[in-house]
């Protein structure tokens, strides 16, 4: 007899679309991913000019055991897919006023370092880590690997201890007034201030709760993929196909097809496609809008200030700088004022935080002989129609003088190559709203709270992953949106077999 598998739909091959049809496909389902570009892999994407290679996207690798789940749940070693190493190094840091500091990935090497550099009292530094790894243990695990939407998640002794735990200032303070309180210089606050970025956010509105970060990139550690981040696209989607889900690349969807508050499949291309399960990994404010046609549904979601989005310069660098690392990042002087102009005023900073991300450091062969591959990225706020092609030469001017600055010698000149990813761009490749990186922003308290679920509360067999919903933006969150997700969905219904039972 024909075995018949239950289908599902995937819409978009982002990392947390691809780790969805994974998760489905070993659940018995037949999965077909959607995307319009012609490439996987969404925001984490590469491209190469001249010998110099460059990862488009996200630029950071933590917490290698979610993807490491990934495979071991599909039986196979994820080293022969995607070879790692550890990065002793998290970030090499440069301040205005000339101070330097190497993060070790170590908490008493750091801890000695930021003494030594800063004058920061080592105490703080480990008094601070033993509590960010606290709150992530006891906090942070129960809120990542859940659903918050569901009372379930919320009953029992677990969730009795978190909240015991998670002091409620953890929720009730900024993340810049708990820094104020927890360090005695400027740069160790600024320092710790910087967590709010990796989603979005704004220091000093977001959270304390945020304090968890740092113990996933020093406690936990910072990685390499070799090959780069575009490796993670590549062993992802060689793992799919390996277990047999189908992509369809360059096919955009038009829309979610929806009978009785129930998803019946997908038009794409002007074709009917049926499936009882549907995965949207496009941003959320995205699905709602365009593909279930809810403009109410998705104006609701709009009522959350969105996160900030970025500015990207691609350049090829005729030359080494034996200061700089894998991370690097060249801090505002002002960075109160920075997250004023990114958020209030919807305006880049003139003196904005730069950072600079360079694979050649770990492998040559990213950049020609004696060069390097430099991934320039300034916070930008969200796309609200400013005028970029005007805005764009100034920040470029004051990145230049900003590094040539605090590097002690001329950039501009050694810029072999160019390329540039604004808002509008970013928007317009990733059906990202407003060019938004993260989807939403943790700017409010309870911001966390207010993030999409992974199903749609009104369409049966509707569900949601990626960086615009629960748990939210980075590599880390998509892989786990994917997991929380898949953890709510039955597994699928094997042919219906003659044989009584």
């Amino acid at each position: 007899m024909h075995h018949h598998h239950t289908e599902a739909i995937v819409i978009g091959a982002g990392v947390a679309g691809m780790a969805a049809a994974i998760r489905l496909q070993l659940k018995g389902y037949q999965v077909t991913v959607y995307d319009k570009n012609e490439y996987p892999g969404g925001k984490l994407s590469y491209f190469e000019q001249d010998g110099y290679c460059f990862d488009a996207g996200p630029s950071l690798f933590t917490q290698p055991q979610n993807l490491e789940a990934l495979f071991a749940l599909a039986g196979k070693p994820m080293q022969a897919y995607l070879p790692y190493q550890a990065v002793p190094v998290s970030c090499h840091y440069f301040y205005e006023n000339g101070k330097t500091l190497k993060a070790y990935t170590q908490v008493e090497p750091l801890a000695a370092e930021m003494e030594q550099q800063l004058g920061e009292p080592a105490a703080n530094v480990l008094a601070y880590l033993q509590q960010s790894g606290q709150t992530y243990e006891q906090v942070g695990t129960l809120f990542l690997n859940h659903s918050l939407h569901r009372w379930r998640t919320f009953t029992g002794q677990k969730i009795k201890n978190a909240l015991k735990a998670a002091r409620w200032s953890h929720v009730t303070t900024s993340l810049h007034r708990y820094n104020s309180r927890a360090f005695r210089t400027p740069e160790a606050v600024q320092l710790f201030n910087r967590y709010a970025t990796y989603n979005g956010s704004n220091p000093y509105q977001a959270p304390a709760m945020l304090s968890l970060i740092p113990h996933l990139e020093i406690a936990q550690g910072t990685y390499y993929p070799q090959g780069g981040m575009i490796s993670i696209t590549r062993a992802l989607h060689q793992l799919a196909m390996e277990l047999g889900v189908q992509f369809k690349l360059g096919t955009a969807v038009q829309r979610i097809i929806q009978v009785d508050n129930k998803v019946a499949g997908v038009v794409a291309e002007g074709q009917n496609h049926l499936a009882p399960l549907v995965v949207s990994n496009a941003d959320v404010y995205f699905t709602y809008k365009n593909l279930l046609n809810q403009p109410e549904q998705a104006a609701r979601i709009l009522r959350q200030e969105r996160s900030s989005s970025a500015l990207i310069f691609y350049w090829g660098i005729q030359a080494e700088f034996k200061q700089l690392g894998l991370h690097n990042i060249f801090f505002s002087a002002n960075y109160q004022q920075e997250f004023e102009h990114l958020f209030k005023k919807a305006m880049p900073y003139p003196d904005p935080t730069v950072y600079i991300n360079i694979t050649s450091k770990m492998e040559a062969t990213m950049a020609p002989a004696g060069c390097e591959n430099w991934f320039v990225m300034v916070n930008a706020p969200a796309h609200r129609g400013q005028n970029w092609k005007e805005l764009i030469p100034a920040i470029k001017e004051q990145v230049l003088a900003k590094l040539s600055r605090l590097l002690g010698r001329p950039v501009a000149p050694l810029i072999a190559i160019e390329q540039i990813m604004d808002p509008p761009t970013i928007e317009q490749r990733t059906a990202s709203y407003m060019g938004s990186l993260y989807g939403t922003s943790s700017n409010s308290r309870l911001a966390a709270f207010w993030r999409h679920p992974n199903f749609a509360r009104t369409i049966g067999g509707l569900y949601f992953v990626g960086g615009s919903v629960h748990p939210g933006g980075g590599i880390p969150l998509c892989l786990q949106s994917a997991s929380i997700m898949a953890g709510m969905v039955p597994e699928a219904a094997a042919a219906p077999s003659s044989s009584l039972h």
